[in-house]
């Protein structure tokens, strides 16, 4: 459940150790705009939330002058949400300006080492790749397939694109894909035929097609080339893969990508390799990575073509393992890993100018920094401080990051590469938001399971007045390997709750990601004693600490493993809360080992498959705890949701309505593991704060 996709859990008094300073020096919110005043007239909410603009996918260009960034809009009322691309010069400061092909639609900006900007664009009547002039004039179609490009990457010599396609892959050619799509659609009987798992994924049926590579001049030259031809897996992976999975050789003359085999283990495994095929050999892979059983992704070569570089896990079938870097000599073959005593997860890739340096980024203790890895000593220094960096991009100074915050959507900063100051920041998509107030957050720790130091935060209302005391929303993270780090949401805001008058409480249990691999490990096979722990510890010591919690006057509140939590609670913890939420949360473990999709996951998590392992899947089962349940619960529910199929959530209320709990139940059939259309998340808020307004504030 952790994925990119999930990640989405008390005793005595206990002595503190603060990891921040205090709340005075907490992390703040981005700075406002020259001349602007911070006056907090009005609470953050989630309505402000919601319409929020959202800055992603910076790109520098080669010159290092241009900055091409993503800016997605949200219209409310009319239910939808639009992108647009700007364009900010980075040797004089100013505001963006949004590009002139957003008319005939436009994303996914990539710089070409021409110097034009190339782009994917649906004007022509399908997502296709089209090249402008850099300051985004002059479009023009680069390719025009009969199908849809789904990623696309540029040769480094901008003569070639390499783009994935959804193909049947038993077909000789593009036109039999298109043919056989039509009678499909045209065919009157609907019964769909399977042979073999993954039938359906995420929140898609299986439709028989694979993300297949192939290789297309950029001057229209020559026909595409199949390069996965007759592989049997799928570039960029399914649901959320991207061309960060696919990279040319830096003579242009070939792709490596990472791609796992499906064939009938597909559910249950985990092992993605590196293949390497020259465009003029297509179909002949050679697998680089056939000695690692574990997930092998992310290539990037060195500028001097030398060395490629990737990120690796360890263990088969754990999809939380560490991603460690490795190095692989193209030449020779020889592999080495660099930083290994680096107890932090590697997330993507990217040289440094002169070769020397690796960066990345990683979660480090409730924080997500940029990092610099020497490539000879593997040393490892910090780039950046508090904040979620979310994307990064060189310039021949330093960087251009984005970056985000419990109190503030992602903007664009700069730094430079040595220097101590502290990042500039660029943009500035949300002025809105400047003048509303926001909860001063503070993080905290406290000894947690095994007496090991756990961390949490704590966040003040927005209305927060001395000497007070305010009902707490007690907000559990999923994944379960995840965290509730100082960053921002869209879906899960904390800010939105202090907005609200409540004070939040978060803490990142065992199991949580960014602080060392052990500390995430410990969780498998034990998701309701060690993570309840130190629930109950935290929230112990949130209330020995902070003095304006209310404890008598609290609702808990989660999704996915935080939701399996939840129904955990209510058996095992009952009583404490006034109300609890569960969001897609697993009632019956027993159910999910079979109606889940990707086994991998469970079969880790349980420690084997259910028929070998069944007292794994039921020591920490919530549905033996029924009985002792007796709190209030809202339970929300997406029927597109086959990671957490809709019988877990409708079991959940069965098992409440059958005991006479007041309960309710919010059924989403067009939402997934997520509420992510603008009016259900406007519905979702409604129903969910409503809830906690219920039994927390019952006087208003």
């Amino acid at each position: 459940m952790r994925h990119r996709s999930l990640l989405s859990c008390a005793a005595a008094a206990i002595a503190l150790a603060t990891a921040l300073p205090a709340l005075a020096e907490a992390p703040a919110a981005a700075p406002a705009p020259a001349g602007s005043t911070q006056t907090a007239q009005q609470a953050f909410d989630y309505t402000a939330m919601i319409s929020a603009n959202r800055l992603g996918d910076p790109q520098v260009s080669p010159d290092g002058r241009w900055v091409v960034y993503s800016v997605t809009t949200t219209d409310v009322a009319a239910n939808r949400r639009a992108g647009a691309l700007f364009i900010q010069d980075l040797r004089s400061p100013g505001e963006g300006r949004r590009l002139a092909i957003n008319e005939g639609g436009a994303n996914t900006a990539r710089w070409g080492s021409d110097g034009k900007l190339y782009f994917l664009s649906g004007r022509s009547g399908s997502s296709q790749v089209w090249r402008a002039e850099a300051d985004g004039t002059a479009p023009v179609q680069v390719t025009n397939l009969p199908l849809d490009v789904n990623a696309y990457r540029l040769s480094p010599d901008a003569t070639k694109v390499v783009v994935s396609l959804a193909v049947f892959p038993d077909c000789a050619d593009l036109a039999c894909t298109v043919d056989r799509a039509k009678a499909v659609a045209d065919d009157p009987s609907t019964g769909q035929v399977y042979d073999r798992m993954f039938v359906r994924h995420w929140d898609t049926w299986n439709d028989h097609t694979q993300n297949h590579l192939f290789a297309v001049n950029v001057d229209g030259s020559g026909v595409p080339v199949h390069l996965t031809r007759g592989f049997d897996g799928d570039t960029p992976s399914k649901p959320f893969g991207d061309e960060s999975e696919f990279v040319f050789t830096p003579d242009s003359q070939g792709v490596v990508f990472s791609a796992r085999e499906a064939g009938n283990s597909e559910p249950w495994s985990t092992n993605f390799d590196l293949y390497s095929v020259a465009v003029s050999a297509p179909g002949q892979l050679t697998n680089l990575t056939e000695a690692n059983p574990a997930w092998d992704t992310g290539p990037v070569f060195s500028p001097d073509g030398k060395t490629l570089a990737y990120r690796a896990m360890a263990r088969p079938g754990f999809e939380a393992d560490k991603y460690a870097i490795f190095l692989r000599d193209v030449t020779t073959g020889e592999t080495r890993q660099i930083a290994a005593d680096w107890d932090r997860s590697a997330d993507t890739l990217q040289w440094s100018r002169d070769g020397r340096t690796l960066y990345t980024t990683a979660g480090d203790v409730g924080q997500t920094r940029l990092f610099g890895i020497d490539v000879r000593r593997g040393t490892v220094t910090p780039i950046t401080g508090e904040g979620h960096v979310s994307a990064f991009q060189q310039t021949p100074s330093g960087f251009v990051f984005a970056q985000d915050t419990l109190r503030r959507p992602s903007e664009l900063f700069v730094k430079t590469f040595r220097g101590r100051e502290m990042p500039a920041q660029i943009t500035n998509v949300n002025p809105q938001l400047d003048n509303l107030a926001f909860g001063e957050a503070e993080q905290f720790s406290f000894p947690g399971w095994n007496n090991e130091t756990v961390h949490g935060y704590v966040i003040k209302p927005s209305n927060y007045v001395e000497g007070r005391k305010y009902p707490v929303a007690f907000l559990i993270h999923g994944g379960p390997q995840g965290s509730f780090g100082n960053s921002w949401s869209y879906r899960w805001n904390p800010s939105t709750y202090a907005g609200a008058g409540y004070a939040v409480v978060m803490i990142d249990f065992h199991g949580s990601t960014g602080y060392g691999q052990a500390f995430t490990d410990s969780i498998s096979q034990h998701w309701g004693d060690r993570p309840l722990e130190d629930l109950q510890k935290g929230w112990a010591a949130a209330q020995e600490r902070y003095s304006f919690l209310d404890g008598d006057n609290a609702c808990a509140l989660g999704a996915s493993y935080g939701g399996y939590m939840i129904n955990w609670i209510a058996g095992n913890w009952p009583g404490e809360f006034k109300c609890l939420v569960n969001h897609d949360g697993v009632f019956d473990i027993r159910g999910m080992a079979y109606g889940t999709e990707e086994l991998w996951f469970t079969e880790w998590e349980y420690g084997g498959t259910h028929y070998d392992n069944p007292e794994g899947y039921e020591r920490f089962n919530p549905v033996h705890h029924v009985a002792k349940w007796q709190d209030p619960m809202l339970v929300v529910q997406g029927d597109l949701d086959f990671r957490i199929p809709t019988s877990q959530g409708l079991s959940t209320f069965t098992a409440l309505q059958r005991r006479g709990i007041e309960s309710r139940l919010v059924f989403f059939p067009d939402e997934n593991h997520w509420v992510l259309r603008p009016a259900n998340s406007v519905q979702w808020h409604n129903e969910v704060f409503g809830w906690l307004d219920k039994y927390l504030k019952p006087a208003n």
